[in-house]
């Protein structure tokens, strides 16, 4: 026990030593004491991928889960019993998770899920040429992004195969890249954690997350109301934003609030959608729906066991794998999302407006969970699997 706590250590001073750094292949901290953001800042041609974790504090704590497991989920939004088909679902990432198929199944048996493996089929991973070798590097931040991924569309969709397509790098190309091949190996469904600031450079790419008949899920970003985040301002992606779960005496027996970090933002290059309606924003308004996005369970071994996550990250492909697992995959998009509002939970509380005092957007919907639709939380979050 003693050499895994001081295996802990020298991770956690690892990841202290690299806070000052500025690139994709470190992790940072916001502040001592919370959260730590899984990649630091990037330019302008690159995305950052969109989570956070608070590691374990001790050997004892990294051996046991906390925070929101699948159980917990399959409870807060009402999941049938049925496991649905098993429907393939791509996530699109950048770097190798050398660890990844072992950290999955480790966090599958931990909620009763079934295995999910290579030697199955259930589970494969794959350049951004989709070939099996040689994958690309590793870098922390990254690795545990994969890594959210894959539990959260587990946690969602326990049938669903999966197939995780690594880019060389964050680059926008190399990205697009993933995307593209994703498609090409037979995805109908592909899921994306990360995000930069829209521009020319960015959405140039856009082609690549606008395939026909192929449903494309986007993290809406971890920096609360601000300048819209591409891919997810896209027109037809389905852009999800976070919220914070809680327990509660009501009928479902849990409630949410806007995350304060969930990504929203008018673009200002996409135009407005014709199914999108909101009024106080002349183009496209993200996000579409939510999800939770604070206190996930996650196992990584790279970090020394079980913490918990937080982002829009988790939120994303959780959404993803309920599409695949409501058999809509390929046929769900954000309009389809918005037609069928009434069957989603409305989050009418909290806020992602991180000024003090809420003056970045004047108290509007924009950044403020209201009745109805509102950016932050969309129309809502799901309600069984009905809204997909």
């Amino acid at each position: 026990m003693l050499d895994r706590f001081s295996r802990i250590l020298a991770v956690t001073a690892i990841l202290g030593a690299a806070l000052a750094s500025t690139t994709a292949t470190t992790a940072s901290a916001d502040a001592v004491t919370g959260p730590r953001t899984a990649c630091g800042a990037v330019g302008p041609t690159l995305a950052r991928c969109l989570s956070s974790y608070v590691p374990p504090t001790s050997a004892a704590a990294a051996d046991v889960p906390d925070g929101w497991g699948a159980t917990d989920l399959a409870a807060a939004y009402r999941l049938p019993a049925e496991a649905g088909p098993g429907d393939l679902v791509a996530i699109s990432i950048a770097y190798d998770s050398p660890t990844l198929e072992h950290d999955l199944n480790t966090y599958r048996a931990q909620y009763g899920l079934p295995p999910c493996t290579s030697d199955t089929g259930c589970f494969r991973k794959v350049n951004q040429r989709g070939e099996a070798a040689p994958l690309p590097g590793t870098e922390f931040g990254w690795n545990l992004e994969s890594t959210l991924d894959v539990s959260m569309v587990s946690a969602a969709c326990p049938s669903c195969r999966i197939l995780v397509v690594e880019g060389d790098s964050p680059q926008f190309p190399d990205l697009a890249a993933t995307e593209d091949t994703a498609v090409r190996l037979g995805a109908k469904i592909v899921t994306n954690s990360y995000g930069g600031r829209e521009s020319g450079v960015s959405l140039a790419y856009a082609d690549s997350y606008q395939h026909p008949g192929v449903t494309t899920v986007v993290s809406s970003g971890d920096a609360g109301y601000t300048a819209a985040s591409y891919p997810a301002v896209l027109p037809n992606v389905v852009a999800v934003g976070g919220t914070v779960l809680a327990h509660d005496s009501s009928p479902r027996g849990f409630s949410e609030t806007a995350w304060v970090s969930g990504g929203s933002g008018c673009s200002a290059y996409v135009a407005k959608p014709a199914w999108q309606k909101d009024t106080h924003c002349r183009n496209r308004t993200v996000a579409d729906v939510s999800a939770v996005a604070e206190q996930l369970s996650l196992y990584f071994g790279p970090a020394g066991g079980w913490f918990t996550a937080d982002g829009t990250s988790a939120s994303a492909p959780f959404v993803a794998g309920l599409i695949a697992r409501a058999g809509h995959a390929g046929t769900t998009s954000a309009a389809t999302v918005y037609a069928a509002a009434a069957h989603f939970f409305d989050v009418t509380e909290g806020s992602n407006d991180r000024l003090s005092g809420g003056h970045k957007c004047g108290g509007d919907y924009l950044c403020v969970a209201a009745a109805g639709y509102d950016a932050p939380t969309g129309v809502g979050t799901p309600d069984g699997l009905a809204g997909f």
